[in-house]
Order: C-alpha cells, then structure tokens, then sequence
C-alpha cells in the first residue's frame, strides 16, 4: 500500500472574525433576566446592601455584548477550528495519555444530582459525592499498595508539591528539617519536580542517564547524604525506559534517611504490572485525569491523588474523607493537627473524581491490568513501524524494550534536509492529527518526537498516524519547503513568529493585554 492511500484528505473550517471581545454591539443581549418581585425586594433588601463596598467596582466590566444567535455561531466556529481527542487520533501527545474517555462519564458529571450541589452544602446533603471519593481513595490504595490518600490537589503537578511539603514536614517533625535540605531528582523525570522542590527552598540534585538510558545509580549514590531529604523520580521515564533496578535507588537513599517519592502521573504501562509501595516507595501520585480517563479539558480540570505510606499520613493536606462505620456517614476529616494544611479550595475536583470512579468500576481489576498490556503492545508495535520510516530514530539505549512510550529523533532526517521536529509538528496539523509534544526541555535527545498510543487506540489507527508521518518525511527530502512551511490546511494557517512567544514585549497573555500593545504602536 502506498503511503498516499493512507492519509485523508483533509481541510480544516477557517473563519476570518474577531475574537468574541470584539464582536457585538452595545445593547444586544442574549438574555433577558426577570424583573425582581417586591415580594424578594421588601425579603432581601438592596443588593448594593447586601455588597461590601470594597468589593463593588467602581465601573462595569467590559464584556462582549452579542445576541444568542451571534454567541452560538462564534462557538459553533470555534469548534469547527478545533482538533482534540474525539475528532482524531491523539498518539503524538505522548506523556498526556490522550485516551478516549466514555461518553457516559460525561452524562454523570452533567447530571443536576452533581452539577447543583454546592461546595458549602451541609455534609448530610452530599454522602452520595463523598461515598464516591472515599470509595476513589480506597481504589488507588490498592493500585499504588499505599495506606492513606489525598484528593486534594488540582493536577499532578500540585501533588508533586503537596509531595515536597509533606517530605517536608515529616523531617520537620523528627528535628532534621533545616538539615535535610537536598532532594535529588532525575533530568527525565517531570519537571514539577525539582520546580517545587527549588520552589520550597531545596537544593535540587539532578541526575542524568547512563549508557543504557537510566539515571546512573553511582550518581545518586555519590549524591546522598545526610542533607538528603528524598528521591523524586519517574519510573518508567519519558523514555518509556523500565528502571529495572529502581529498589536498589530506593535502598541508597533510605540507607541515607532519606524519603522516596514516585511520580506516577502517567500510570498507563504499569496498572496491574507494578505498585509503587512493592518498590519500596513511601510515596507517589496520580494524575486522575490522564491513566484514569478523564479529559484534560485544555489544561484543565485536572485531579491528583497524593498516596504514602502510613508514616507520611499525618501530613496529608486536608480535608480526606473519612467513613463513620457506627453512624453509617461519610465526612470530611480537618482534624489532622499534622497536616500540611490546604492545597486546593473545597475538597479537589470532584467531576474528575466521580469520572476515575466509573473508569475503575467499569474496568474492575483484570480490566485495569489490561490497560497496560494493551499499551505496551500497542507502543510496541507502533515503535516497529515508526523506525522504518527514512529520517527516525530511536537513541538513547537503542534497541532496549520501551513500554507505553518512547522518545524518539528526528535528528537524522534534520541533518538530511534541515526540516526539524517542530517544523513536522506543524506539518502533521494538515493531515488532520492535532501537533505532537516536541516541547522536551532540555533536549537531551535532539528533534525529539515521543508518541504514546495508549490502549484505546486500535491497529488501523496507529497505520493511519504512521503513514502520516512517512508521508511528512517523504515530503521533507523531496519538497522540504512544503514541511518547512506548514501549516496549510489548519485553521490557524500562519506561523507564529518564534519572537512572539519569547518576547515579553510582544507577549500577549490576554486580550486586553494585546489591545494595549496593538495601542502602543
């Protein structure tokens, strides 16, 4: 089969309007609120009264003023101009798990049982929601092997901080805080993790990979001491690299007092395979929204699970949610003197939890350990295809087993004919596959590319991503220019100036941001 025959013909929507700030006109309106009955007035008074004056503004916000008609076209575009999960096919996105995730999650969490409840609602009023993430805490105990969890945290990279605050205050509590000022952490792992660690005062030690592409033990060994707080490190790696020797780094730092801590946000390859307490671990977290199948929703929401081991669970952030045998209750537990105190408002993100809860209940445990079978074979079998495309490589101990990912290089096909991995990843927008994760930092392995075709993925999708990338590649040395150019196709059919997005002169965050600086000129 040629490699044209594979690759759709696509193009996406373009429309050429403002952004919806500027669309509008002053007295449209989409909704017409009810007059307030005297009945309510003469109840609750003047809500000028009922407003502390520090909080009123002083005049009323800018907001776009459209009719519905004109709000519902906007986002029907929008979303024409849009590429995500349920629309392709998100292998490129490697370390984000791009999964499908079940559309009757989604009917859950829209369900008026949960979207009307509100946060301060008296606990009696909501055991059904706390039943639910305690029954959530119990599943991921018994998935990382651990005795206690969190759902505080609002993402993988807040628990990795909830992580460095209880290493914290778990040295604090036996006199050895301000010695044990060190955490050593590895170049492939996350970087949250030394992020957080530097952001709370530790000195960060990193260690970075040997022949066989694995953080060097005689490195760490050399690294610990009696400054050493904890190990932080990811397992398999973004290299999809199995650390077997992973209990002998556990052994050298708790030989040295120190604390070790997994990450587990992408959790994929190893459901069923490995337990993060079997390892040896005191801690690790998960991110909720990526192995346990909920959509990352543009960044957001997100949920991490914080799970150690029973001498970490007085420092847990608050609240956890406890369940009341003799009274047949669930409730929140804020009476943990130890605790590190708060990390997120409320009590996490309860739609990501309630969607991770019907992922486990739907899969049970033989399904889970499936999961991760199906991803290894899967990358596996993408990764035999991948490397036979002119240009593509696999460094950093080449021929070693990957998981449920890798990190490949475009580096040679660079060399070739000066088409880089971030001009492919512009590229591949045109054949209808959102843009791949190229943004490695540092870039240990030059051009790097790292799919991840987790286990919802089925064969004829992983031939349909490959033979677009054959194609890209077959372009790159026959008509570089049409690579180097991209994209053509996509909605967004101009290329950002680099400078743009470097430039702190030229950087827009927000719209009004972009108004002062268009003004300016």
């Amino acid at each position: 089969m040629g490699y044209i025959k594979k690759n759709r013909d696509f193009h996406e929507a373009r429309w050429d309007e403002p952004i919806i700030m500027e669309l509008g006109a002053p007295g449209q309106r989409g909704v017409l609120l009810p007059a307030v009955s005297d009945t309510i007035k003469e109840s609750t008074g003047s809500v000028d009264d009922l407003i502390p004056a520090g909080m009123k503004r002083r005049q009323a916000p800018k907001l776009p003023e459209l009719s519905q008609m004109q709000v519902l076209r906007h986002y029907m575009r929008l979303s024409q101009e849009t590429i995500g999960t349920d629309i392709n096919i998100d292998i490129g996105l490697g370390t984000c798990t791009m999964k499908y995730s079940p559309k009757i999650h989604e009917q859950f969490v829209r369900s008026e049982k949960f979207t009307e409840v509100h946060p301060d609602q008296d606990e009696s009023t909501v055991q059904g929601l706390l039943e639910i993430m305690y029954r959530d805490q119990e599943y991921v105990k018994a998935i990382s092997g651990m005795d206690k969890v969190s759902l505080q945290s609002g993402g993988g990279s807040q628990a990795i901080f909830a992580n460095v605050e209880t290493i914290r205050a778990y040295h604090e509590s036996r006199g050895e805080g301000e010695q044990r000022n060190e955490i050593i952490t590895t170049i492939l792992s996350h970087p949250a993790n030394p992020g957080a660690a530097a952001t709370l005062g530790y000195k960060v030690i990193t260690l970075y990979p040997g022949e066989d592409g694995l953080p060097d033990l005689d490195a760490l060994k050399a690294a610990v001491s009696e400054h050493t707080a904890a190990l932080m490190i990811t397992n398999p790696e973004d290299t999809g690299i199995y650390n077997r020797k992973i209990r002998e780094f556990v052994n050298v730092v708790h030989e040295a007092g120190g604390l070790c801590c997994y990450d587990q946000a992408n959790q994929n390859g190893l459901f069923g395979l490995t337990r993060a307490r079997d390892a040896g671990f005191d801690m690790c977290h998960y991110n909720l929204h990526k192995s346990f199948s909920s959509p990352h929703g543009c960044q957001g929401p997100a949920a991490g699970a914080q799970c150690v081991c029973e001498k970490l669970a007085p420092f847990l952030p608050v609240p956890v949610v406890e369940y009341d045998k003799e009274a047949d209750r669930y409730y929140l537990d804020y009476s943990r003197p130890e605790s590190v105190g708060k990390v997120h408002r409320y009590y996490g993100v309860p739609s990501v939890l309630i969607r991770a809860y019907a992922y486990v209940r739907t899969l049970g445990p033989d399904g889970i350990r499936s999961v991760a079978e199906l991803s290894i074979l899967n990358n596996n079998y993408m990764l035999k295809k991948l490397l036979t495309i002119p240009g593509l490589s696999m460094p950093l101990a080449e021929g070693q087993f990957r998981m449920e990912q890798a990190r490949l290089s475009w580096e040679k096909l660079t060399e070739d004919t000066g088409v880089t991995t971030d001009d492919i990843c512009r590229r591949i927008v045109d054949y209808g596959f959102q843009d791949y994760f190229a943004s490695h930092m540092p870039r240990l392995i030059p051009e790097p590319f790292t799919p991840e075709p987790v286990e919802t993925y089925s064969k004829d999708d992983i031939d349909e991503f490959v033979e677009a990338f054959r194609s890209i590649a077959k372009e790159a040395y026959d008509n570089p220019e049409i690579v180097k150019t991209a994209p053509h196709n996509a909605a967004l059919s101009v290329q950002i100036d680099g400078d743009g997005l470097d430039d702190w002169n030229k950087f827009a965050a927000t719209w009004r941001a972009y108004k002062k600086y268009v003004e300016s000129k």
